[in-house]
């Protein structure tokens, strides 16, 4: 009985010892830590979704849509998640694998991240945000994912809205692409991360780029309680996102699809041609109309992800890297279409408009002749005939003198370099300005140019002139590599009397850029104002209201007068009809449609000519300004002519439907219908 007791006793004790400390851990927890408790509690039965807003299209001046957007199947992959299991995430990996259709070993490299010594295909974007594995998943191979989630742990298939491009390959460096944010962005652009929703892709280029703000748009959120389990029990609170503006262009769908076409068939037709610009602005605006350049690629190849061998080919040479724009990046010289800027240097100089000038077959610029075209002399003429019929000696002789007026090799300590300055007056030396990024500015090479080169690469000229180039196993190009660097050890920080003669016809050391030929010509034959081209047109909220319109900045005026300024675009008036252009115009109706223009061949050492074309139309009232560029394309007059040729008969429809009937650009904005259309569209 005493045992009973004694057992009894001992299990009341424990009893309360156990309640005891059931209520101290209770006074803890409710006490002690309750409001930590609490809000963890909340915490974890609330959980907020970023919802990402629709991105905004990009559209032609009359609404068509350039880019737009899609609905798409898109399975994804939280890589962090991956990362925690204890084999990677590997088994995940090849259940997903054979869904999908894809090795292993390509989604591995797909979801790795991006660094030093990682090539592509890899990932750019945050850490924290999904990897979009396939863009283009059918419905099946999605319920496979979602009806057997617990096999696919981190893996979602969700209706998402990827970029379309109803154009395909046409105008790709302009509009650009997009790409994953990362996560230096996420760190960098003010409120970006607060807004980030998980899949946000950036501009990475072109009109995506520059316009990316606007066309983003505001994500929104869904707040929703969840259980223990995280399953949804409610919605809480919800702010719907925001769509992203639209971005009306300038650019016309119909000319750009028909300049793409000229280039095409110009670059073909000319053996050996590897890259191409055509250009056209409005002449009235200078508002960009079409801007094309070859080769070009589908910017569809970055959606989901760029392959390693899709990156090679638009990175190589042997593709001509199509990623580069070679109407706003690729620097030519720019041969006779350059002339006009000199024709002006020499009316700046007091050279007298309505002169007679002596064009012999060649000229002595310090002690080595200069060759007119193969050599021809065409007599005594003006300079409305020098442009028509493109003249060398005459502009050799004008701009030698200048240069001997400067002082030569010795120059002033204030020289005034005319024909130099006069060819920035006309916007060439630095960027246009345009709405796109990465523009070059080409090269305009004055005195100090050849001073700040000289001292970069005089101890690599000079050693080059000490040892010559043994590496090259053309002997007769050694030795004038060997002797070219000889004389610009000496003098190379000198402006040569050659340099100043090859500068006055658009070669030498002269760079320019499509865009800024065309903008020139633009000034040239419009009213004398230099212009900053654009893109962009105005901003359109998803309803059809205008946020904002994009105006084109006057940047410049050309130093000429207006007598002057329509002598020579009269001059530039004849040559389609009877000057250096009129065999590529031959039978051309000039009565409906009369172009005007200068052609261009720019010799390029080791290469083929440069051929140029810079135009306009109709003459007496312009409403386009058409450039077209090919390099190694030949003679301007038989490869760049003939595609702007085809260029003038798509836009007003010679032997075709018209692109633009009646020939005349818009001025006025689309209209949209309440629910973001485009009326009567």
């Amino acid at each position: 009985m005493t045992r009973i007791r004694t057992r009894l006793l001992v299990l009341h004790v424990l009893v309360l010892a156990l309640l005891a400390a059931l209520a101290v851990r209770l006074w803890q927890v409710q006490v002690v830590h309750g409001q930590e408790f609490v809000t963890r509690a909340t915490e974890t039965r609330t959980r907020v979704v970023i919802v990402p807003a629709v991105r905004g299209q990009i559209l032609d001046s009359s609404g068509r849509p350039l880019v737009r957007n899609k609905t798409a199947l898109v399975v994804s992959i939280d890589r962090t998640r991956l990362s925690r299991m204890q084999d990677g995430g590997l088994a995940v990996l090849r259940k997903l694998s054979a869904v999908l259709g894809r090795p292993v070993k390509d989604l591995q490299q797909r979801i790795r991240p991006c660094g030093p010594g990682v090539g592509k295909p890899c990932w750019t974007g945050s850490p924290y945000q999904a990897v979009p594995l396939d863009e283009k998943v059918d419905t099946r191979e999605a319920l496979q994912i979602l009806e057997r989630q617990e096999e696919f742990p981190g893996v979602t298939a969700e209706v998402n809205s990827v970029r379309q491009y109803p154009g395909g390959r046409a105008g790709a460096q302009m509009l650009g692409y997009l790409q994953p944010v990362t996560q230096a962005e996420l760190e960098k652009r003010e409120g970006l991360k607060a807004s980030f929703s998980g899949v946000d892709l950036a501009g990475r280029d072109g009109l995506e780029y520059v316009y990316d703000d606007a066309l983003r748009g505001k994500a929104g959120l869904r707040r929703v309680q969840v259980d223990r389990m995280g399953k949804p029990l409610g919605l809480v609170e919800q702010v719907t996102p925001v769509a992203g503006d639209h971005l009306v262009t300038s650019i016309d769908s119909r000319v750009q699809t028909v300049v793409e076409k000229a280039l095409a068939k110009a670059m073909k037709s000319a053996p050996g041609a590897d890259g191409g610009a055509g250009v056209v602005l409005d002449a009235r605006t200078g508002r960009v109309v079409a801007l094309a350049s070859a080769p070009g690629y589908d910017p569809e190849i970055w959606a989901g992800g760029i392959s390693a061998r899709g990156y090679q080919w638009l990175m190589s040479e042997k593709s001509d890297k199509p990623l580069v724009s070679r109407a706003i990046n690729g620097q030519f010289a720019p041969g006779s279409t350059f002339k006009v800027t000199s024709v002006t240097a020499m009316l700046r100089a007091g050279y007298p408009l309505n002169g007679t000038y002596s064009c012999p077959g060649s000229y002595m610029v310090g002690g080595r002749a200069f060759n007119n075209f193969r050599g021809i002399g065409l007599g005594s003429m003006n300079l409305h005939t020098a442009l028509v019929k493109s003249c060398d000696t005459i502009f050799y002789r004008a701009s030698y003198e200048q240069y001997l007026k400067d002082g030569g090799r010795t120059p002033k300590k204030k020289p005034k370099e005319i024909f130099a300055n006069v060819a920035r007056q006309f916007g060439f030396g630095a960027p246009t300005g345009i709405d796109l990024p990465g523009e070059s500015g080409g090269r305009i090479p004055d005195r100090v140019w050849k001073k700040e080169l000289w001292d970069q690469t005089s101890a690599v000229t000079c050693t080059r002139a000490r040892k010559g180039y043994p590496e090259v196993k053309d002997r007769a190009r050694a030795a004038f590599l060997k002797q070219l660097a000889v004389e610009n050890c000496a003098e190379g920080f000198l402006l040569r009397p050659g340099d100043a003669a090859n500068f006055s016809i658009g070669q030498g050391d002269v760079l320019v850029t499509p865009l800024q030929l065309a903008r020139a010509y633009q000034a040239l034959v419009s009213d004398g104002k230099v212009r900053s081209p654009r893109i962009g047109w105005a901003q359109v909220r998803p309803d059809g209201k205008v946020v904002k319109k994009i105006p084109v900045p006057v940047v410049g005026k050309l130093p000429l007068r207006e007598k002057e300024r329509l002598y020579i675009k009269n001059a530039l008036s004849q040559v389609a009809a009877d000057g250096t252009a009129a065999g590529a115009f031959a039978g051309f109706p000039m009565d409906k449609v009369r172009v005007g223009g200068k052609t261009g061949t720019a010799e390029v050492w080791g290469k083929k000519d440069t051929s140029w074309f810079a135009s306009f139309a109709p003459t007496k009232k312009p409403q386009y300004v058409v450039v077209v560029m090919v390099s190694q394309g030949g003679m301007g007059g038989s490869t760049a002519a003939p595609a702007a040729r085809e260029i003038y008969e798509g836009i007003y429809g010679i032997k075709r439907e018209p692109a633009v009937p009646g020939g005349r650009l818009t001025t006025r904005l689309p209209r949209f219908a309440p629910d973001g259309t485009v009326a009567g569209g």
